[in-house]
């Protein structure tokens, strides 16, 4: 009876563990979310400068890595 209960935990840990993403996708959707979070800093940066040169080369950087985010995240999907 123990080793039979053993086998069964076993089996539910396993099932547990099992996710539904495969690793390329949580690797893409961990890319998308780190891109995304770069475009949000640098709007961040758009907004507090007094230069409006640099803040004009910021907002563009900061869509370019929201563009690179949506790529990122089509990649493996």
């Amino acid at each position: 009876m123990k080793k039979l209960s053993f086998v069964l935990a076993a089996g539910l840990l396993s099932l547990a563990a099992c996710s539904s993403q495969t690793p390329a996708e949580n690797a893409a959707d961990a890319n998308e979310a780190a891109l995304d979070n770069v475009g949000e800093v640098l709007e961040d940066a758009a907004e507090n400068t007094s230069n409006e040169a640099a803040a004009d080369v910021l907002e563009n950087a900061a869509e370019n890595a929201h563009d690179a985010a949506d790529a990122a995240g089509n990649t493996v999907k």
